[in-house]
């Protein structure tokens, strides 16, 4: 029992010693936004590329990128932010399958403990765009639901990309959810489907614009 408790404590500085180096290092990364999506989706894939191309589009408009740091979509993401001149980051996790750091950040966090990571996703981010995925990309977009829900959060862009993958998830929620009423109508608002960077790529400039968030300068990062 006794070596159970010490095993316990020490886990508690684990995890302040994770949230100190997540505050320090991203501290001054400035608008940033979160790109999630499959990391079972290789280069070849369409949504891969587009990944690829549309982080180049924000980081060479001001944003740094923002992943969780492996394969798939989220090197694709990383990899275009690297081609731009916004910071791409990785905030990685220790998995046993899976995952495991892509080439292209220029940070590079590891954290043990789920919670931790999305705690920084959350803080560090303006805006979450949400490609295919399976449950961990659901995860964080359900997480980033519920925190706006409940307004444990302010409301922020929540974006889901490719009306293909994602319009069967939205009819459920309109034609499952609504009627047994577990949510409400004004509920499916906090989450916007987009199907073209172009549309993206305007909708985050139009949400910058309207609060107010600088993208002419973006500062240094220091590491």
């Amino acid at each position: 029992m006794e070596d159970l408790k010490s095993s316990e404590t020490w886990r508690v500085f684990r995890i302040q010693s994770e949230l100190v180096e997540g505050f320090e290092t991203l501290h001054d990364l400035g608008p940033a936004v979160s790109i999630f999506g499959s990391a079972r989706l290789d280069p070849h894939s369409k949504y891969y590329k587009l990944a690829v191309e549309l982080a180049t589009r924000l980081s060479n408009a001001g944003f740094s990128i923002i992943t969780g740091g492996g394969p798939g979509i989220m090197e694709g993401a990383n990899k275009g932010a690297s081609k731009g001149k916004g910071r791409s980051v990785g905030l990685n996790i220790e998995l046993p399958l899976e995952q495991h750091p892509n080439k292209y950040q220029d940070i590079d966090l590891s954290f043990r403990y789920f919670f931790i990571r999305k705690l920084m996703f959350v803080k560090y981010s303006i805006a979450f765009v949400i490609f295919p995925g399976g449950f961990g990309t659901m995860d964080e977009l359900f997480e980033a639901l519920t925190l706006v829900q409940t307004k444990r959060i302010e409301m922020f862009p929540i974006v889901l990309f490719g009306k293909d993958y994602w319009k069967g998830l939205l009819d459920w929620m309109q034609s499952t959810l609504i009627p047994a009423g577990a949510i409400s109508k004004e509920d499916l608002g906090l989450c916007t489907i987009v199907d073209s960077l172009d549309e993206l790529c305007g909708f985050l400039l139009d949400h910058c614009k309207e609060q107010d968030i600088d993208l002419s300068s973006p500062p240094e990062l220091k590491v």
